[in-house]
């Protein structure tokens, strides 16, 4: 766990996503996915209204059959090896957890400001599993977003925003691409 603050800036710039095919053991244990999914929920949030929910993947064969039935209801000739591909996800990581949108009605909060509110419970999840020391991803893909899956997992108008894996890193990461400051930020009036 992270405990020396006087470089935290420099550790929160050192933050990458892993891949989570290569993500392998340890993942977090009970007490620290509770923390981390605790500290994933101190995230703004505009009416209180909690707009998002967790969703701990323990059965991982279970969610592999989840995701084939998905698959092959639409992909109804889809050969064994695409299949394959499309459950393997399942079993990525040590440790998996999926983030969702669950929009609250409210007169006074426009979904918009919900949808802010579940990307920022997702980056802080990103973060705090990395200041407890794992490697995490957070990937969208057609399991996202397939109706098999939705209706499996979530409950009412919920969705999926993301699968979140978290474990250790196999391999060091790679720094991605990032935007030049002077291309992104402007500078007003």
């Amino acid at each position: 766990m992270f405990n020396d603050l006087s470089s935290l800036p420099g550790y929160l710039a050192s933050r990458r996503s892993g891949k989570p095919r290569d993500m392998i053991a340890p993942g977090p244990d009970t007490k620290q996915l509770e923390a981390i999914l605790q500290i994933a929920m101190r995230t703004p949030d505009h009416g209180k209204l909690f707009p998002w929910r967790f969703v701990a993947i323990q059965d991982r064969e279970a969610f592999a059959a989840l995701l084939a039935t998905a698959f092959v209801s639409s992909n109804p000739e889809a050969r064994p090896a695409q299949i394959e591909a499309a459950i393997a996800p399942a079993h990525f990581a040590p440790t998996l957890v999926l983030l969702l949108y669950a929009p609250q009605e409210s007169p006074k909060i426009p979904l918009w400001e919900q949808q802010l509110s579940v990307g920022a419970v997702g980056m802080n999840l990103l973060h705090a599993a990395h200041v407890h020391g794992f490697v995490a991803s957070w990937i969208t893909g057609w399991a996202s977003y397939d109706p098999v899956v939705r209706k499996a997992v979530c409950e009412g108008d919920e969705q999926i925003a993301g699968l979140f894996y978290i474990g250790t890193a196999s391999q060091p990461l790679e720094e991605r691409p990032r935007p030049e400051p002077q291309n992104i930020i402007r500078h007003w009036p």
